[in-house]
């Protein structure tokens, strides 16, 4: 099975990756009644709550950026597929020039440093939110209601080091690469952001993880889950940015998509639905 899939936009060649899949259980969507959970799984013809880890692949005159690299082996082994998809895509790893974290949360950056904490990309430089650095790095900031989430933040702290003299700190809407600029998408984590790919005519969005279950959350975005350190800012920036996505037509993809993962937006009666290119 392929775990690829490219498209060429403007210039560039964007390749999702999909790194692996699991499926969440209804009590990770608080405040969420099961039964319309239910309801709308039945109106996809789905059975399960289902999600995707993707990284992307970004390569364009002669430069390789990764945004994104998966939760390695975190997850068990439907998941750390990321070298097999790039070896799909006759890329190693020290081929890389630049890696790009969207947010800190363990599913998009175990892939960046080995088991024992090394770096992975021997020659990228890690381009990070400033803000999403200043939080995880706090290591005094996990206890009380924080304290679940001690072992990501020391994980964070873990691919902070491990590329410490090739760490670039940026702004909400700074340069990521030629063509690609941050996004900032606030609520999911304090310096959460996708990106925007933009050359001539031709655009591609990253949405990061203002959804995290198409099925559930594109037909509904008022759902939150509970992975959202600020549930109802994330539920403000999911509902503007699905707003905006539906409006111009853009074609986008984000962290937790199914393959394909290249999509576009269009309303219905109660949200919106996926519409594949």
């Amino acid at each position: 099975m392929s775990r690829t899939v490219t498209r060429r936009i403007g210039d560039a060649d964007f390749s999702i990756i999909t790194d692996g899949a699991t499926e969440f259980t209804p009590e990770l969507f608080p405040g969420t009644d099961p039964a319309h959970i239910g309801d709308l799984l039945a109106q996809a013809r789905q059975s399960a709550i289902r999600t995707n880890f993707n990284a992307v692949l970004m390569r364009r005159a002669g430069r390789t950026v990764l945004l994104d690299a998966g939760p390695r082996d975190l997850f068990g082994p439907a998941c750390g597929h990321l070298p097999e998809g790039l070896a799909e895509l006759g890329v190693a790893p020290d081929d890389v020039d630049t890696l790009y974290a969207t947010h800190l949360h363990p599913d998009h950056i175990a892939g960046m440093v080995s088991s024992d904490g090394a770096a992975v990309f021997a020659n990228a430089t890690l381009v990070v939110p400033d803000a999403e650095r200043s939080f995880w790095a706090d290591e005094s900031r996990f206890t009380g209601d924080l304290a679940g989430i001690a072992d990501w933040a020391a994980l964070a702290r873990t691919v902070l080091a491990a590329y410490g003299d090739r760490l670039h700190l940026i702004g909400p809407e700074d340069d990521i690469a030629p063509g690609l600029t941050a996004l900032s998408l606030p609520g999911h984590t304090p310096g959460h952001s996708g990106w925007r790919f933009a050359a001539g005519d031709a655009m591609l969005l990253h949405v990061g993880d203002i959804v995290h279950v198409p099925d559930l959350q594109v037909a509904d975005p008022e759902i939150g889950i509970s992975f959202d350190i600020d549930m109802d800012t994330a539920r403000r920036t999911r509902k503007r940015l699905l707003d905006e996505l539906a409006t111009d037509g853009a074609l986008f993809t984000g962290g937790h998509f199914l393959h394909p993962a290249f999509n576009r937006l269009e309303r219905n009666a109660t949200g919106y639905r996926l519409v594949q290119p």
